[in-house]
């Protein structure tokens, strides 16, 4: 409130001001007329008391707010854009001050403020691409800076080495978006320590918010979840391996998390972690590229070909009469035909077929040991004809 009082008796002030110093200076816009004179700077205060708060105050705590939660790198392109955009408007305000009467005083300061607004928005929106033009002069005049120090008779092999080296480089470090449903299923610890994730990993604030949500739901459940989803970022901050990188970046005009990190990643040119099937498929519809954990897992799964001998401990019935099922380390199904009379054996199996289904790989097998039957019954080898 003091604030806003301040404002307007300034700009009242500010406004009286200028219309005296136009009647000293400019006496044929108003003449000699004193009552003209002072009717005009009266209005002109009222007015500049009642929108002086609207166009200082206003707009200043708004680009306090976006300043506050931009991201650093929004920052610098911004800076860079408005230096370009007032370099070019100081090359156009020589025409402009030109102009006959007011427009020549006028014209120039509203040409800075709209090439410095295009400047900025420009910068901002694609400072990814200038990011990696940057990156790559730089790569190249280091190279080239190399290439000439280095003599000629002694830098053969080396030069190789380099250039071998100089396509892994050149590609800029690519950041990764984390979703709530990966961080909250933990592997992604897990494989960050392996070496195979290259590039920054991303917690969007949005993201981060709604992982507290979750760990202070009345729900045991999703409270439980919500907790094991902060202690896999505080380790995930902890491990050295891969860095990991808080932002405040918001996207406006959307309220779901999953449609605001679909339209980061489009703006941010980069991939995002998830193991959630409806993101993955909405993300790939809009061109966003996806590392699904769970596909991830379904492939590094080990391969079992037919004829292959694995042991396997016989845990249920299958569906089919006389069928045992086990299961592997990985928590793939091995169906046994005749394998119901080992029930919580551990026995040796030769693989027969092996099928990928939706739900994942399932493995057929037969025993190889003797049967501790006689023989099977009929209905039995009815039911391996039928699975075969």
């Amino acid at each position: 409130m003091f604030k806003n009082i301040t404002a307007r008796i300034v700009g009242a002030l500010c406004a009286i001001a200028l219309i005296i110093s136009m009647a000293l200076f400019d006496r044929p816009l108003f003449g000699a007329n004193l009552q003209l004179i002072i009717a005009i700077g009266a209005v002109s205060a009222i007015i500049a008391f009642i929108i002086t708060p609207y166009i200082t105050v206003v707009p200043y705590h708004w680009l306090r707010e976006k300043i506050r939660v931009a991201a650093a790198s929004d920052l610098v392109a911004a800076a860079i854009g408005l230096m370009i955009g007032l370099i070019i408007s100081a090359l156009l305000a020589l025409p402009l001050s030109y102009l006959p009467w007011y427009f020549g005083r006028l014209c120039p300061f509203i040409g800075a403020i709209i090439c410095g607004y295009l400047g900025v928005t420009a910068s901002v929106l694609r400072k990814n691409d200038i990011a990696h033009l940057f990156q790559a002069n730089l790569l190249r005049r280091n190279r080239d800076r190399d290439d000439d120090r280095e003599p000629r008779e002694r830098g053969k092999n080396k030069n190789r080495e380099e250039k071998d080296a100089l396509p892994a480089l050149s590609e800029p470090v690519m950041p990764i978006l984390l979703d709530t449903s990966t961080i909250i299923d933990g592997r992604i610890a897990d494989i960050s320590q392996t070496g195979f994730i290259a590039g920054t990993l991303v917690v969007p604030r949005f993201v981060l918010n709604e992982l507290q949500r979750i760990a202070d739901s009345a729900d045991t459940m999703r409270r439980n979840r919500g907790r094991r989803g902060l202690e896999i970022l505080n380790r995930l901050q902890k491990d050295a391996t891969v860095p990991i990188e808080i932002i405040d970046t918001d996207v406006e005009g959307i309220a779901d998390v999953d449609g605001k990190l679909v339209q980061m990643a489009r703006d941010k040119h980069c991939p995002i972690i998830t193991n959630d099937f409806n993101l993955n498929r909405v993300a790939e519809l809009q061109g966003v590229k996806v590392l699904n954990i769970n596909e991830l897992a379904n492939a590094i799964k080990p391969v079992l070909l037919p004829g292959e001998d694995i042991h396997i401990k016989i845990m249920q019935d299958g569906k089919e009469l006389g069928q045992g099922v086990g299961y592997l380390d990985d928590g793939t199904m091995i169906v046994v035909e005749n394998g119901r009379q080992f029930m919580n054996m551990t026995i040796e199996v030769s693989v027969t077929r092996v099928l990928q289904t939706v739900a994942g790989r399932m493995i057929f097998a037969h025993p190889k040991q003797a049967s501790i039957n006689a023989t099977p019954s009929p209905q039995s080898t009815t039911a391996k004809q039928r699975q075969l």
